[in-house]
């Protein structure tokens, strides 16, 4: 099974985006989070029931990010939320989901995660990434940090390559958030194997 997760972002899409959701589905990743956050909810809403349809269609995983109603409104099971969003969710919206996961940049936001519910983390950026280059990388000694500091599964996010994927899994990671691979990449199958197969 895959130990890489999907982030998407449509700007970064050079073809129609469900189109590329099929792509990337059918290259059986551990998950999609659609993460869309320059939409209002109601045109959230309206992508995420689409895309949901096809994740379900390959068995693929759909979590979706940040709007709750909207997640609670499609019976969707899987969330991601920023922390400060997670520590403001109450304890009827979580029972909505089997599966939460927040963005930590600290051990101290980690164990806060875990505390609130979560069944797993996103901890970041970890090596030089273009969506933050104003942003120094907290690196691999902080990605084994988180690791060691909760029980749950962590997912380093931010410049994962086929190049470093191995030093993410050895600082302990369960495996890597991805997002301009897979919105940009010509063949996604072959992608998702050359990370997964960097062992």
């Amino acid at each position: 099974m895959s130990d890489i997760l999907c982030v998407t972002n449509r700007s970064l899409c050079g073809e129609d985006f469900l189109s590329r959701i099929e792509k990337i589905a059918k290259a059986f990743p551990a998950g999609i989070i659609l993460r869309e956050k320059d939409l209002t909810e109601a045109e959230y809403l309206r992508l995420a029931s689409k895309v949901v349809k096809i994740c379900e269609a390959y068995g693929v995983p759909c979590i979706l990010h940040s709007f709750v109603k909207a997640a609670v409104e499609l019976k969707a099971d899987a969330i991601h939320l920023p922390l400060p969003a997670l520590l403001q969710m109450s304890e009827a919206d979580k029972a909505h989901f089997s599966v939460i996961g927040a963005s930590c940049h600290s051990a101290e936001d980690a164990i806060s995660a875990e505390e609130q519910g979560c069944t797993y983390i996103t901890a970041g950026h970890i090596f030089p990434t273009r969506c933050k280059e104003d942003v120094p990388p907290r690196g691999v000694e902080f990605l084994r940090e988180i690791c060691k500091s909760v029980s749950i599964p962590v997912y380093a996010i931010g410049g994962i390559n086929r190049e470093n994927m191995q030093a993410v899994r050895e600082a302990g990671a369960k495996g890597a958030c991805i997002m301009s691979g897979f919105m940009c990449c010509r063949d996604v199958r072959a992608y998702l194997e050359e990370l997964e197969n960097e062992v």
